[in-house]
This record gives C-alpha cells, sequence and structure tokens, in this order.
C-alpha cells in the first residue's frame, strides 16, 4: 500500500526520490523539510512536497517512511532534529554517500542503531543542486546499496528495498566497510581529483585568457563533476578519509612513476600503461554503464 513519506533534505537526492515515488503511486502523502527556506518553497511550488513542516520533527511527524537526504557530516543533527517526531513504528533511513560514519551518527543520536533504521546509498546522481532540478527517472537502472546491521529489522529493510526498486533502481546488498573502501575508490577519489585538477589550472598564468578558453570535450568530460556541490563532496571526503588517503597516495605514487617515465623518455612504457588502462576500461564497461 502507498506510504506516507517524509523527507529531510529538500536537495536533488531527496527531490528526486520523492517525484519518483510519486510517479510511481508508491506514496499516499509526501511531508518535507529543509533547513533552506528556498528549497522548501521550491518543493511546495514543484508538487515535490505537500506539507512542509516547520521543523524536522514536525515533517516526520506521522510518518511511515522518514528518509534523511542530508549531507553527511549534517547527518547526525538532522537525526537529533527528527528524533521527537519518530514513532516506534516509523522507519528511518539515509542517502548517504559514506555508511560507516553513517551508522555512527544513528548510534551517537539514539545510543544505538535502530532495528528499523536502514542504511541507503543511491549510484545516482548529477552535477546539479538543488530540489529544482530534481528527476524522477534519476534512479532507474542505477544500484541502490542497502548495509544492513547487526541489529536489522527484516521488515523495515524489506519496505525500503521494495520502495528504491519502485524507483527502478536495481537493489543491492553489502557490508558498510566493504561499501565505503568500493566508493572510495570509485567516486570519492574521483571528485577529489576533478576539483585538484580544476584548480591547479585555474592558478596557471594564462588560465582566463587562453587556458579555459580553449579547453575541448576532454576537459569537459574529465571536469563534468567539479561542478558537483563542494559541501556535499567536502563532507563525503571528511567522512571516508581514511580509504580515500590510501587511495591518493597510490594514486599520487602512480603519477610519480608516469612523471619518471616522460623524464627518461621511456615512451615504450607510458603506452604500455595506458593500453592497460584502456583495456581495463572496455572490459569493464558493459558493467560500469
Amino acid at each position: 500500500m502507498p506510504i506516507r513519506l517524509a523527507v529531510v533534505g529538500l536537495g536533488l537526492i531527496g527531490g528526486s526520490l520523492a517525484r519518483a515515488l510519486r510517479e510511481a503511486g508508491a506514496v499516499a502523502s509526501v511531508s518535507g523539510y529543509d533547513s533552506d527556506p528556498a528549497q522548501v518553497e521550491a518543493a511546495l511550488a514543484l508538487g515535490v512536497i505537500d506539507r512542509a513542516g516547520v521543523d524536522a520533527a514536525d515533517a516526520v511527524r506521522g510518518a511511515d517512511v522518514a528518509v534523511i537526504a542530508v549531507p553527511v557530516l549534517a547527518t547526525a543533527a538532522a537525526f537529533a532534529a527528527c528524533k521527537p517526531g519518530l514513532s516506534e513504528a516509523t522507519i528511518l533511513t539515509d542517502v548517504g554517500s559514506t555508511k560507516q560514519s553513517v551508522l555512527a551518527a544513528v548510534c551517537r543520536v539514539f545510543g544505538h542503531v535502530p532495528p528499523r533504521f536502514v542504511a541507503a546509498h543511491p549510484i545516482a546522481g548529477t552535477e546539479k543542486s538543488g530540489v529544482a532540478n530534481a528527476q524522477p527517472d534519476l534512479f532507474r537502472d542505477h544500484r541502490l546499496i542497502l548495509t544492513p546491521h547487526a541489529t536489522q529489522d527484516v521488515e523495515a529493510l524489506a519496505t525500503v528495498e521494495r520502495l528504491w526498486a519502485a524507483t527502478g533502481a536495481r537493489v543491492v546488498k553489502m557490508d558498510a566497510a566493504r561499501h565505503d573502501s568500493i566508493f572510495a575508490a570509485t567516486s570519492h577519489l574521483p571528485h577529489l581529483l576533478a576539483y585538484s585538477f580544476v584548480d591547479m589550472l585555474d592558478q596557471l598564468e594564462g588560465a582566463d585568457a587562453d587556458i579555459f578558453p580553449n579547453a575541448g570535450g576532454g576537459f569537459r568530460d574529465f571536469t563534468r563533476i567539479a561542478s558537483s556541490s563542494p559541501r556535499m563532496w567536502h563532507d563525503i571526503l571528511r567522512a571516508n578519509a581514511e580509504p580515500v588517503a590510501a587511495l591518493l597516495r597510490k594514486q599520487i605514487d602512480e603519477l610519480t612513476r608516469l612523471h619518471g617515465m616522460i623524464e627518461r623518455g621511456d615512451w615504450d612504457a607510458m603506452q604500455a600503461v595506458f593500453e592497460r588502462a584502456r583495456a581495463a576500461r572496455e572490459r569493464h564497461l558493459t558493467r560500469i554503464e
């Protein structure tokens, strides 16, 4: 049956989830709250939510499922703000890009990880932010990761899985630590590199006059994710700092190795790296897509 949904954090992900579930007929009503009044006004005007809570607790009061869709470092504060409005029957879930930090946050607020809390992470998004950019098909054919915990209520887990399946997402489950290790490699480090590369270019002489005006498609492809929300990615990297730092060290070592090839003029070795990388990407491309 359609559920009463509450969304705290009316950005791209929270707004897209509400729109997707509304189009799927999976929700009877949607309430929402955001610390930015402009996002609340936009969500109401666009029909993303039916009712705006005066605060987070008011937004989740009476909801069957409450979704926390805020930057990961704001998760604990959001849990605390929602807590007075939650009933024992409410299913609480999130969309955070790191899972161990979220589990730690919910434990700090509630004193334990509540059985009806379900940790989730949709592997979808764009470089755009805000509820005005919410898309009902954002999650279709994309992975949705659930990381069940030791005291997980199976009915709550099944409900959240059904909701995400209704958006067209492909639901998979894994351990929270494994999740954080995987996405440090496939998402968090690439964002760090994109931001760093654009910042480095911007500091070069002639950046405004010559460099950026002559940038082509390769530059746009490589740096698209540097247009993502800086606050969101600052929070993600800070929350998952240890595995990202370990991978960054490996990347620095690899760049140092390539730098040595250039200095020595060892172009055959460099081409071999390129060939291996191209073959690896082609081999995994269908799984990536």
